[in-house]
């Protein structure tokens, strides 16, 4: 369990920086420019760092529990099949309610779904090859 909650930490970490990355780079400041009259000045970094935080740490607990039923006879395959599944209810879901609810610019959603996909692929990865036998121990 302490193995699955320090895997859990690091994988939010990750999030963290790639949030930067991915959402702080010059390409990302201007094509997210139509949120501005409505996003926050500021953001609340310790709030933004716990929420990442606890949720990779969820994740890997998540990954522990379903890794026997995900697809694939590998720890890449189902660290893949989890991203998925992670990718497709995390930032699928939320671009397509912003598309539906928003009159932005489709590339400010392609590259939403883009980044997301690697984001949550990166972190899933990591989450597997650390955890790749943590369900087995878990039982035992």
């Amino acid at each position: 369990m302490r193995r699955v909650f320090l895997v859990g930490l690091g994988a939010g970490v990750v999030f963290l920086v790639l949030d930067g990355i991915l959402n702080g780079n010059p390409l990302a400041q201007r094509l997210y420019a139509p949120y501005l009259p409505f996003a926050r000045s500021s953001v609340n970094a310790v709030a933004g760092s716990l929420v990442d935080l606890v949720y990779g740490v969820v994740l890997a607990w998540l990954f522990v529990r379903l890794r026997p039923s995900l697809p694939g006879r590998t720890w890449l395959t189902r660290g893949v099949s989890f991203g998925l599944i992670v990718w497709f209810l995390r930032v699928l879901m939320r671009v397509a309610g912003e598309w539906v609810m928003t009159t932005v610019p489709a590339s400010v959603h392609a590259y939403s779904l883009v980044a997301g996909l690697v984001q949550v692929l990166v972190v899933t990865i990591m989450i597997a090859s650390l955890l790749k036998g943590a369900a087995a121990r878990e039982r035992a």
